[in-house]
This record gives C-alpha cells, sequence and structure tokens, in this order.
C-alpha cells in the first residue's frame, strides 16, 4: 500500500491514521468477491494523475467516464458506501479536473459523500478498496489526505460559503485562481447556502457555483438547443456584449437603466430558468446536460477563460446512480448500501438480526400515533435514516420532510407544539447541532413540548467523526427546562417514546445508537417511565457502575468480570441524563468504595453532572473514588464501532481496568499473582 508522505501540500498536514498509511486489516475489508470477473479499464489504467487525465483528447472523455463508473460500483460493492450520488457526478468530475487546473484551482465539494470518483483520479485509486475501513480513506473530503480535498465535508450545504472564503482570501493574497464550489439541490435548500449565496451575490469576487440538479429539476435541459444557449450565454463575447451595453446604460436616467438591466435578464431567465440566481447577483448559466461531456466542458472553459469578476452559477442536470440499472430504478438510487451484487444490486446484509434502533423508534413512534391523532413527526430531508419514511407510509399528512433545514424543522416544531400538536422531531444527532440556537430559544426557553429525537448518538462506524453523536449530552444538559433520555437497549426505547409521548410539560429528547438492538422481545406498546429515575439492575456492596445508554451490554460484562475477581459489584441503569435520579446517585456514593460513569458522549455531559452534585453535597470530602468515564477528548476516525470504542476506552475491560485502578490494583498485577 501506497503511503503518503508526511507533508502533501500547503497547509495541508497528516492529521490522523488515514493520513498515515496505517495498513487495513484484511478481516476489516468485506470479504464478497467481486461476480463479474476482471474489470476492464484500459483508459483509466493509464490516468493516474489529473495532469495525464488532461492530456487526453475530449472524444476519449466518455469512455473514461464509463470506466470511473464501473471502478465505483466494483469498489462500492465490495467496500459499501455511498453510491447512488458518486454515479451521478462522473461526467461532472471529469469535465472540471479536466477544464480546471486542480488543485491549484480549487474545487469544493458540498456533503463529500459523492466524490468517490474524485478520490479515483486524483490518485488514490491505489487505495480506493480502503474506503470507509479503519485506517483507509475517508468516505468524504479531507483536508489532510489530499490536497484536492480542499475543504472537508460530511454534513450539507457548507460549500458556497467555504468557497467565497476561498475566493476573498485569494483576492486578499493577489492570486488568480478560480475558486469552485460543487452543491445539490437537497444541500442548496438549506438556510445557509442561501446566506452564501446572498453574500456572494453582493461581492465582486469572482467564484463559480455549480448546482447539481439531480432530484428538483429546477428547469430540464432541453437538448441542443439548451445546450447552444449555454454555450452562447457563457461565452466571453456574450459576457462582453452584456458588458457593454450595461456600461451603455449607465448613461440613462435610474429609471431607465434598472428597466433595460431588468429587461435583460428576465428574458434570460424565462428561457434558462436562472432568475432568481440572477436576482441575487450571480451571472446564471445552464440548465446543461450534465452527463454529456460535448456540452459540459465547452461551458466550463468558457467561464474559465472570462475574465470578468464576479459570481458565476452554472445549474446542470444529472441522474443520481447514474449508468446502473439496480440504482436508477431504486426509490433512493441506491443513496447507502452495503456491500452488494453487482449483477442484481442486491445487498449483503444480515439475516436474522435484531431489529435497528432506528426501525424500534419509528414502529414505537406509529404505535403511539395510533392512539393519539396529535402526534406528528418532522425531519430534515432524512425520511429513511431516521425510520420516519414508516410513520409517513402509515399517517398521510403527519409526516413533515421540510429539506436539509435542521434549524427550520425545531423551529417549526415549536410553533406545531404551540398549537397543541405533538411534534417529534428526528434529527441524527450531529446534525442536530445546526438548531442548538433554535433549541434553546425557541424550545427550551419557551417550555414547549416538542420532542428531539437524535438518531446515531455516540460513535458510528464508517461514517466517522462528521456523524459521531458525541456532544449532544453536554449541550443539551447545560440547557435548563428539557428531559433528556437515554435507552440502554429497544425496551427502553420503546418505553421512552411512550414516555415522551405523554409528557407536555416542557421538552424532552432522546438519544440511541446506530445499528442493531440486542435482540429482547420488545413489548406490544411502551410504558410511560418515572421522570428522573434510574433502575438497579445488579446489587453490590464495593464498586457502583453507573450506565447511561447503550454502553449497558459493556458495563454488565465488566460487573461480572469484577465479581469473579471477589469484587462485590452494582450496576445501575440511569435512563435518565436529565435530570438525573441524584437520589440513588447519593445512596450508592454513601454505600460504595467506587464509583464509575460510563456513557458515550464527551466530557461535560452526564458524569461531569454526577461529579459536580456529588462534590456540593461534600461527598467526595471523605474518600469516595469516582472515576467518570466520556469519550476522549479527541475525535475518532472512521472504523468499526467495537475497534472505535476501544480506541475511546469504554469497552468492558476499560471499565475493569478503571475499577481496580482506583482500589490501587491493576489487570496485569493481578494476573502475575494468579500465574
Amino acid at each position: 500500500m501506497t503511503t503518503p508522505p508526511k507533508s502533501i501540500g500547503k497547509n495541508h498536514k497528516p492529521c490522523d491514521a488515514a493520513c498515515e498509511g496505517v495498513a487495513i486489516e484484511a478481516e476489516d475489508v468485506c470479504l464478497q468477491k467481486v461476480r463479474m470477473g476482471p474489470l476492464l479499464t484500459p483508459l483509466l489504467d493509464t490516468v493516474p494523475s489529473v495532469e495525464q487525465l488532461r492530456k487526453l483528447d475530449i472524444e476519449q472523455l466518455p469512455q473514461l467516464a464509463d470506466e470511473v463508473r464501473s471502478d465505483v460500483i466494483n469498489t462500492v460493492s465490495v467496500t459499501g458506501g455511498h453510491l447512488g450520488s458518486g454515479l451521478g457526478v462522473v461526467e461532472l468530475t471529469i469535465a472540471l479536473h479536466y477544464v480546471f487546473n486542480t488543485p491549484e484551482d480549487t474545487l469544493i465539494w458540498d456533503v463529500g459523500h459523492q466524490v468517490y470518483p474524485h478520490k479515483i483520479l486524483t490518485g488514490r485509486r491505489d487505495r480506493i478498496r480502503t474506503l470507509r475501513k479503519g485506517g483507509g480513506l475517508s468516505g468524504f473530503t479531507k483536508r489532510c489526505e489530499s490536497p484536492f480535498d480542499a475543504f472537508g465535508a460530511g454534513h450539507s450545504s457548507t460549500s458556497i460559503s467555504a468557497a467565497l472564503g476561498f475566493a476573498v482570501g485569494r483576492d486578499f493574497n493577489k492570486k488568480k485562481n478560480n475558486v469552485i464550489a460543487v452543491i445539490g439541490d437537497g444541500s442548496i435548500s438549506a438556510g445557509m447556502a442561501y446566506e452564501a449565496l446572498n453574500n456572494a451575490g453582493a461581492t465582486d469576487s469572482r467564484l463559480i457555483v455549480i448546482l447539481n440538479d439531480n432530484d428538483m429539476s429546477i428547469a430540464p435541459p432541453t437538448g441542443a438547443i439548451s445546450a447552444y444557449l449555454s454555450r452562447i450565454a457563457s461565452s466571453k463575447e456574450y459576457r462582453n456584449i452584456r458588458h457593454m451595453a450595461k456600461e451603455f446604460a449607465d448613461l440613462f436616467p435610474h429609471p431607465l437603466k434598472e428597466a433595460a438591466r431588468k429587461a435583460e435578464h428576465y428574458a434570460r431567465g424565462l428561457v434558462t430558468g436562472g432568475t432568481l440566481f440572477e436576482e441575487i447577483g450571480f451571472y446564471y448559466v445552464g440548465p446543461i446536460d450534465g452527463h454529456n461531456l460535448e456540452h459540459l466542458v465547452p461551458v466550463l472553459e468558457n467561464v474559465r477563460d472570462d475574465p470578468q469578476g464576479g459570481p458565476v452559477l452554472i445549474h446542470i442536470v444529472t441522474e443520481k446512480g447514474r449508468g446502473y440499472a439496480p440504482a436508477e430504478t431504486a426509490a433512493d438510487k441506491m443513496h447507502g448500501v452495503a456491500c452488494f451484487n453487482i449483477v442484481t444490486g442486491a445487498q449483503d446484509k444480515p439475516k436474522n438480526t435484531p431489529p435497528a434502533y432506528t426501525r424500534v423508534f419509528a414502529d414505537a413512534l406509529v404505535k403511539e400515533a395510533e392512539h393519539d391523532d396529535k402526534i406528528v413527526a418532522i425531519t430534515a430531508a432524512m425520511p429513511a435514516g431516521t425510520g420516519l419514511d414508516l410513520f409517513g407510509n402509515r399517517f398521510d399528512g403527519r409526516l413533515f420532510d421540510v429539506g436539509i433545514a435542521e434549524q427550520h424543522a425545531v423551529t417549526f416544531a415549536a410553533g406545531l407544539a404551540c398549537e397543541g400538536l405533538k411534534p417529534f422531531c428526528a434529527i441524527y444527532s450531529s446534525f442536530m447541532q445546526r438548531a442548538y440556537d433554535q433549541i434553546m430559544h425557541d424550545v427550551v426557553l419557551q417550555k414547549l413540548p416538542v420532542r428531539l429525537i437524535m438518531d446515531r448518538a455516540g460513535l458510528v462506524g464508517a461514517d466517522g467523526p462528521t456523524h459521531a453523536g458525541s456532544f449532544d449530552l453536554a449541550f443539551m444538559g447545560c440547557l435548563p427546562n428539557i428531559i433528556e433520555m437515554c435507552p440502554s437497549n429497544e425496551v427502553e426505547l420503546t418505553h421512552m417514546v411512550a414516555t415522551a409521548a405523554a409528557y407536555d410539560e416542557g421538552p424532552t429528547s432522546i438519544r440511541y445508537p446506530r445499528g442493531n438492538s440486542l435482540g429482547l422481545e420488545i413489548p406490544e406498546r411502551g410504558e410511560v417511565l418515572r421522570i428522573g429515575k434510574g433502575q438497579i439492575l445488579k446489587e453490590g456492596s464495593k464498586i457502583a457502575i453507573l450506565n447511561l445508554g447503550a454502553r449497558l451490554p459493556e458495563c454488565e460484562k465488566a460487573a461480572a468480570d469484577l465479581e469473579a475477581r471477589g469484587l462485590s459489584t452494582t450496576l445501575a441503569d440511569m435512563r435518565f441524563a436529565k435530570p438525573i435520579d441524584m437520589a440513588l446517585v447519593v445512596r450508592l456514593a454513601k454505600s460504595h468504595e467506587v464509583v464509575i460513569t460510563i456513557e458515550e458522549g464527551s466530557i461535560g455531559g452526564f458524569g461531569s453532572h454526577v461529579v459536580h452534585h456529588l462534590a456540593n453535597k461534600g461527598l467526595l470530602d471523605y474518600g469516595l473514588k469516582i472515576r467518570p468515564m466520556t469519550l476522549p477528548d479527541i475525535f475518532i476516525g472512521h472504523d468499526t464501532p467495537y475497534k472505535q470504542y476501544e480506541q475511546a476506552g469504554l469497552n468492558a475491560k476499560h471499565i475493569v481496568a478503571q475499577a481496580l485502578d482506583a482500589l490501587g490494583r491493576s489487570v496485569a498485577s493481578e494476573a502475575a499473582s494468579n500465574a
């Protein structure tokens, strides 16, 4: 395996194992073999770099696109990951690197889940099978991985803001390179994208935004005529004539000048659909067939070579999942997949496994909604990811997908609550961070009964730190008036959904992990829990383990290990991060020598609140040994969840080691004494 150099460009430094060439363990890679024989990519094999790509004739690019697409399909069938989005931008990726002088010209991808073709073409093809594996390539853009990854991504709608920063910085530094942002029609639905467009449109900085329209079809391309008009509109000659006309119009009185300006861009808007962007301040070109390189390349060259300043928006239309029939026909275009059979598209999902926590939540919410027609659900462009598609299928008109707009989703839910409805707002934990101001001001401060549901709590495996729910325990726990629930298994999650549905005195939140549940028998309908009350699962006398959330199986293993060492251990499932069952905490602190708290979150969460309370009660003054166990103060890279928690030090053996250390003993010394 090729090891990247220790320094790979200005302001690009290896930041973790993935960038330092750590070897991939064989068992981490899906063992399924490709079922179509050897992959034939004769042209792609001669293009190890973008420099070689630019030496090709334009007539060769369609063949290269076919081979890159095959390489992506072949790779993802073995590694799993995002598929449909990358297949949709193969031609665009080739055209961008063919026309622009990347990485000197700055290319920024929004979200980053569509960049597998980009990685193949920018010197990482030899490592592409390590995608999303421990020590391997990230599934998103990552600055420390390559100088071609100008800006890290993993969440949406950041590209235009970042690109404008690059463009203004370039101007400040008196450089001449191009800056290009690629954003999808879904990502541009977020408020941040419009904030950036508004700001960029008011500047003279040269910026190119490519709107990849692969679903919403703002304005479909109309074949050769559309391509011809786009090519003319993007040409230097047309822009020069337009510039001269503008200077001539400036000689007129203001009303006539404005009339001329509006007449010109509204006329173009009627043909191209770009009036909105023209009003914001962008020069609009499009729509263009994003899969036709003979149309795409000349337009990009025209924009590249135009000396005039100001922002330009190029509207291209693509098809998600393009070139792979199973993806083209799938409802979600095979957006995110496990390993799959290339011929059929069938994904290799384990059989007879317990349901995912996401499914448990969805089923529990459906059961509650069957008994309460006030329950409604909100998702921010993730109906399938949050399980709410099941709710929407069951209850017509009670699911609201607001697009990639987490801030709006939360305040929208607050408005629904004001009208007496019971909104469940389901957003991934790391995405909920975007709505923190709205949670505080619009929900918690007003004590509105909004149910904030946070999927993907804790570490999330192959998606890595961009999607890890590491911080919600800390940022939610510091807010007054909120109930925070953390289920340890699927039964508890079912009960907590029922509890949230029944609680109308203020806001509630539930956090649960990604992945499968434990296989316990799930009740038909959940029971309403007593707010702020934990439960003792095992009673002991020397060591007390206070679990919060899905580390409970590891806590149970640790308790059994400690008992086998002759150390009487209590195990409590605390259930609530707020309000914490402090009566239970105090009782255990008074009756045990060691107290250990366990949580799947950063410092500042459950354990911090427990220590703070015990300190204020004076219970740390007389020898109590307390050990809060949290995620470490680092970003943990993508890997299997088990290995991530090994690195975090939150598996059973780490709990045992903490308990022994608190008692002045160690695992090594005990093993030596027993030898």
